[in-house]
């Protein structure tokens, strides 16, 4: 099967390690869930969120076009809060406003004091 970028795929896991679990997608190709991608916030131990044999549905995140490992995410499927139940993606929402167009003029206002300072100590 060709995998994509962004593809939603079901799989087993097959093992669990401290940084992140093992998933068989068929019987030639594998992918990680890192530990980060599994739930929302700190996950000390995988064990509290997958075992061994679970099916779980994931999003392929990347594939390396080299090595051909898949990178898989449980988390960008999830609701917040609701670790494991298929959903729309997630998207982070940073908390800059884009709205706000001051370009340059902060820098420009303060640029003739700075020069001012910096003559004076030299």
């Amino acid at each position: 099967m060709d995998y994509r970028i962004g593809q939603i795929v079901d799989g087993v896991v097959t093992g669990i390690q401290p940084y992140g679990a093992f998933v068989s997608l068929d019987n030639e190709h594998q992918g990680l869930i890192h530990i980060s991608e599994t739930h929302f916030g700190y996950v000390k131990d995988l064990h509290d969120y997958l075992t061994v044999g679970q099916t779980v549905r994931t999003k392929i995140l990347d594939i390396d076009e080299y090595s051909h490992k898949i990178s898989l995410s449980l988390r960008c499927l999830a609701k917040t809060g609701e670790p494991h139940q298929s959903g729309g993606s997630i998207h982070k929402h940073y908390w800059t406003d884009r709205s706000v167009q001051t370009g340059f003029s902060p820098i420009a206002s303060a640029m003739g004091e700075w020069l001012d300072e910096a003559n004076r100590r030299f």
